[in-house]
Order: structure tokens, then C-alpha cells, then sequence
């Protein structure tokens, strides 16, 4: 008979890594170029329903225009306008899984 004693297996050791933070995808490169492209949008839009009782529900395909001009949503707009503001005033930083907005260094 064998009598080697088992050592109990212990479970493997993983490392638990924190996910990069996300990149910038919804800012411009500049406030004014940002803003031209949000009255792009918001051009379309409204002129894709204002114009329903003149040119007929036709003029309603320039609306999903507007979509590559906000880059997504109106929402994504205005997030990419928050990012191309704050771009090089404020930085993320994680530690420790915990992640805070503080003052880049200049």
C-alpha cells in the first residue's frame, strides 16, 4: 500500500487586474468644433420634422444624419462635451480598484 500522504490541492492564484479607463471616444478636438457639430445635429433633426408638412415624411431620412453628426445620441453629445471641456484639466485615477477625478498635473 501507499502510504504518501496528499497534500490538499489549493485552488489556482488568479490576479485580479482593474480595467484600463475608458478613452475619450466622444470628445473633439476643440470646444467650437464640438459645438459646430452639435448645431449640425440639431439642425437636421429639426429640420427633418419641420419640414414633414412642406416636402412631405421624405425629409424625415435627413434625421438618422444627425446621428453621425452627435456621434451617437444627444446624450453622447453632451458627454463628449463634458470630455472636450475638462480634456487635459482633469485626470482618473485608480488605486486599489477605487478610481477619483482629481486635478492633472501639469
Amino acid at each position: 500500500m501507499n502510504t504518501a500522504q496528499h497534500e490538499p490541492s489549493s485552488p489556482p492564484r488568479t490576479t485580479v487586474r482593474s480595467p484600463a479607463p475608458p478613452p475619450s471616444n466622444f470628445a473633439s478636438r476643440s470646444v467650437p468644433r464640438h459645438l459646430a457639430r452639435g448645431a449640425i445635429g440639431l439642425g437636421l433633426i429639426v429640420g427633418s420634422i419641420a419640414l414633414v408638412p412642406v416636402a412631405g415624411p421624405a425629409t424625415l431620412l435627413a434625421a438618422p444624419l444627425a446621428l453621425i453628426a452627435f456621434r451617437g445620441c444627444p446624450t453622447c453629445w453632451m458627454v463628449g462635451l463634458a470630455q472636450t471641456i475638462s480634456r487635459g484639466r482633469w485626470e482618473r485615477q485608480c488605486e486599489e480598484g477605487v478610481c477619483t477625478l482629481a486635478k492633472a498635473r501639469p
